[in-house]
């Protein structure tokens, strides 16, 4: 798994950067999601690689 971006979980109400940012890269063909680190209260932008379990 990669990091491909991290976002603060505090954004102003309604903006969705975090999954915003994804929506661009799975446009593009990578596989890329979005996961809540909560230590760190952040949303992370991650792609899987092949072969890779959650």
């Amino acid at each position: 798994m990669s990091v491909l971006g991290r976002f603060p979980a505090g954004g102003p109400r309604g903006s969705w950067p975090a999954e915003e940012y994804a929506a661009q890269l799975r446009r593009r063909g990578r596989a890329a999601t979005v996961v809540m680190d909560l230590d760190s209260d952040t949303f992370l932008v991650v792609e899987h690689h092949q072969g890779e379990t959650a």
